[in-house]
């Protein structure tokens, strides 16, 4: 049999088959990292971690967003003598079977590896400080016999999926940008699957958020909630004290000994390219531009760093809908861009400074109706508390991006 959900190592296989038949992974630099992108005198000039240097017209950032991880403040951290690793840093050399486990963190990516984590160590204990809801999502098992019904019939299958796929996002997407009705059945989903899936009214009480349902990003997963309820699992929910030698000291001074600390930690998701040495006109560098504020206009253009596109930027509907759909979107806007460049109609593709602050306006006066501002500490939310999110729907979020709009953008000298 096999199960619906894609594990890590068959989505990386697709990754590389895609990239082979379509010839991009002889494009591709693998282990270099491009360490500097300086604009000067209308083109970027690139420097590499192998000291290639490589002058171009267009810089297309797709690093991404949960891709630096962040480690907790923690004290003792340093010190702690066992086996330790973020979640985006396994070590796969290291066999979990018998011993004692310790997890930090009950987000999305804990939820993801806990159910298999417990089955194979001696002893785990989740170290939570926030509850999450959850929606069940069950991984169905395909036997050779249902893999043959659906063969001859992919096309139409494939089609009829993607359309349910994307009734489901637009529903989630109208639920965390404040539709009543969407929100509520969301909300009821999540509720009813804590009641049905956790009997003990006790261990409920603890997995039990305090903050509306999606506030913080909803966890899709279907098996934290029966590992969590082994017997060999421990749910310690007393804040974390220090981290000492042999294990954790939570608030209530009880030292939880592990042969293994596994921190599902998150990420720093204000990072984009950095730590990458970008500099635009004048010299200029993002961190300066970024000091007070992560913003761009329409998530993707950058005032002051002409011929720059960040895929994937601030205020992108990355908690509203799929990233690959985005991508997309984003790709033929940025295309646009540079089709206007190439007929001469912009001497370079530069967002104004009034186009970006009248899009950040415009973003502000839609976050009131949004799930977002629900209370909740999460990583939506930048250093004052602003989520970094699009408040509106998702058709509205393509429309804006079918076409560009030149008054934007610093024209032609």
């Amino acid at each position: 049999m096999e199960p619906s959900l894609c594990p890590g190592a068959e989505i990386h296989t697709y990754f590389k088959q895609v990239a082979q038949e379509y010839g991009v992974d002889q494009q591709i630099r693998f282990g270099e990292a491009l360490e500097r992108c300086h604009h000067v005198d209308g083109q970027w000039q690139l420097h590499t971690s192998k000291g290639a240097e490589l002058t171009v017209d267009f810089v297309v950032a797709a690093t991404g967003i949960l891709h630096h991880p962040a480690y907790p403040d923690i004290e003792g951290l340093d010190r702690y003598q066992g086996e330790m690793w973020h979640t985006a840093r396994w070590n796969h050399d290291v066999d979990l079977a018998g011993k004692r486990v310790g997890i930090i963190g009950t987000g999305s990516t804990a939820c993801q590896v806990i159910g298999n984590i417990a089955e194979r160590c001696g002893q785990l204990t989740i170290f939570q400080r926030t509850p999450q809801w959850i929606v069940d999502v069950p991984d169905q098992q395909y036997t050779e016999k249902d893999k043959a019904g659906l063969r001859g019939r992919q096309d139409k299958l494939s089609a009829l999926s993607r359309r349910y796929a994307m009734a489901l996002r637009n529903t989630f997407s109208k639920a965390v940008t404040g539709k009543k009705i969407p929100l509520a059945l969301m909300s009821w989903a999540a509720k009813r699957n804590l009641r049905k899936s956790v009997r003990d009214p006790e261990l409920r009480a603890k997995l039990t958020p305090d903050y509306p349902v999606g506030c913080k990003r909803l966890i899709i997963n279907s098996t934290f909630y029966e590992a969590v309820q082994r017997d060999n699992v421990l749910l310690e929910t007393a804040g974390i004290e220090r981290i000492e030698e042999g294990g954790v000291v939570t608030a209530d001074g009880q030292l939880h000994e592990v042969d293994v600390l596994i921190l599902a930690t998150g990420f720093s998701p204000f990072n984009f390219m950095r730590p990458m040495d970008l500099r635009g006109r004048d010299g200029v560098s993002i961190d300066q531009v970024w000091e007070r504020k992560v913003q761009a206009y329409r998530s993707v253009c950058l005032p002051g760093f002409p011929n720059f596109f960040l895929m994937l930027g601030p205020n992108t509907p990355i908690g509203n809908y799929s990233v690959i759909a985005m991508s997309e979107v984003q790709t033929n806007y940025v295309l646009k861009l540079i089709d206007q460049w190439r007929a001469g109609k912009l001497d370079q593709v530069e967002a104004t400074e009034e186009a970006k602050q009248r899009f950040n306006d415009y973003l502000r006066e839609g976050m009131g109706n949004t799930v977002w501002v629900g209370g909740c500490q999460s990583w939506y939310l930048d250093a004052d508390g602003d989520p970094a999110m699009w408040p509106y729907s998702w058709k509205q979020w393509v429309k804006e991006l079918e076409e560009p709009d030149l008054d934007d953008f610093r024209k032609a000298a």
